[in-house]
């Protein structure tokens, strides 16, 4: 047995190891930006739409930079594609740290964006699953998703303890220089090319091209923009939702006991809880996966997310309510990723898995874009965020019901 062929028999590849902790100290940094929305527009008196606007374009970004960075990554190489983005991400970040202006921010977010796309999942979930043996490649994807549930765990509390202290563009300073320290990881990452030499054999063009003419690739593109829409608008506005709307922390309750004493830092804490939530619930689905069609188990996932945003929203929001919301929407929230790359793989192969799977995550970052932007402007409108949230709970019925008529059958290539 070759060294390559032994590694892609073990679950833990240093593919894996490399990603999960890329994916995890990048998502921890992308977890927190929902923080800084009251900061930066009580100290320079924007709108709440103005900062949400970068946070949309953030997202915007991220999607359409998706597909273009796992481009980079099947053509030149997953690891050039990863230290690019990287570069651009921390430039971002350190250019937002002396934005003063709305454009500037907004501007700023463009590199941002395009960063998250080159560390995030378009690239790294493609080189993990060719590292992977088909055996292990649902739960590979799994954990290496868990791992940006990680990283969201520990980022947003940490920007919320890093702002008690430090002003907001320090702490963008300080986020430049984790990302940039998340590279000593890429030189285990070595890549492992797709063992079908048919895959090979076809071009780029050719498979995208085969592929976007398939009915079933177009569900999975529609299906995917709730998953955006709903983790867009929550991770940017949920953190400010519960400072303005919960009741006051009770001062001789649990969570004054574990430190949380204001509505401010149970935001934050808030979508730590996803995160912690999310790390099971991820690899839960994973290990479903290749027991179960995936598609089912995609409606399913959407299903429960409306059923319990519903049941939020209808109830008064309390601390408790908060806690509740966190951890049954956590188990849900990163789910659908390794189901739908899965499904990606399954049906359209390895070999530019990156490339497709970043075309149909553009659709979940379209999603991002307007359940960011909309929070921000319907809330200056109405002064709530509840037309945002009924908005995030009819899409999320609709890819329940978008993810049925899928037929979870191999491509053309695959079958002959």
């Amino acid at each position: 047995m070759t060294t390559a062929t032994a590694e892609k028999s073990s679950l833990f590849t240093p593919v894996l190891i490399g990603a999960s902790v890329i994916l995890m100290l990048g998502f921890s940094i992308r977890a927190s930006f929902g923080l800084f929305q009251i900061p930066i527009a009580t100290e320079f008196g924007w709108p709440r739409v103005e900062f949400s606007m970068a946070i949309a374009i953030q997202n915007l970004a991220w999607g359409i930079g998706t597909p273009v960075f796992a481009a980079i990554g099947d053509r030149f190489g997953d690891r050039k594609a990863i230290l690019l983005g990287a570069v651009v991400y921390a430039l971002g970040l350190v250019l937002s740290a002396y934005g003063t202006t709305p454009g500037e921010h907004q501007t700023w977010n463009i590199l941002i964006g395009c960063g998250i796309a080159g560390t995030g999942f378009g690239v790294i979930l493609a080189m993990v699953g060719r590292a992977a043996s088909a055996e292990n490649r649902s739960m590979t994807l799994g954990i290496a998703t868990a791992a940006g549930s990680a990283g969201q765990v520990v980022g947003p509390p940490t920007a919320a303890y890093l702002l008690e202290f430090m002003a907001w563009p320090s702490v963008f300073m300080v986020f430049a220089v984790v990302i940039m320290a998340s590279m000593v990881m890429l030189p285990m990452m070595r890549g492992h090319e797709p063992a079908s030499k048919a895959e090979l054999a076809e071009s780029m063009a050719t498979v995208v091209a085969r592929s976007i003419r398939d009915p079933n690739y177009i569900l999975i593109f529609l299906g995917f923009f709730s998953c955006g829409y709903q983790l867009g608008f929550i991770t940017a506005h949920f953190p400010a939702f519960v400072t303005e709307m919960c009741a006051t922390i009770d001062p001789g309750g649990m969570l004054a006991g574990l430190g949380v004493t204001t509505t401010s830092q149970l935001g934050g804490w808030a979508i730590g809880l996803i995160g912690i939530a999310n790390i099971s619930g991820t690899v839960l689905a994973a290990k479903l996966g290749k027991q179960y069609r995936k598609k089912t188990l995609l409606a399913m996932i959407y299903t429960g997310r409306t059923v319990i945003a519903t049941w939020f929203i209808l109830m008064p929001v309390t601390p408790f309510s908060v806690v509740v919301f966190s951890l049954g929407m956590g188990m849900l929230w990163l789910a659908t990723v390794p189901l739908t790359a899965g499904l990606v793989a399954h049906m359209f192969g390895l070999r530019y898995m990156g490339t497709l799977y970043g075309i149909v995550f553009l659709s979940h970052q379209f999603g991002s874009f307007l359940g960011v932007w909309m929070g921000g402007k319907l809330y200056d409108l109405y002064g709530s965020y509840d037309t945002v949230w009924w908005i995030g709970i009819g899409v999320g019925a609709f890819s329940a019901i978008v993810h049925l008529p899928i037929r979870e059958a191999r491509g053309e290539l695959q079958a002959a």
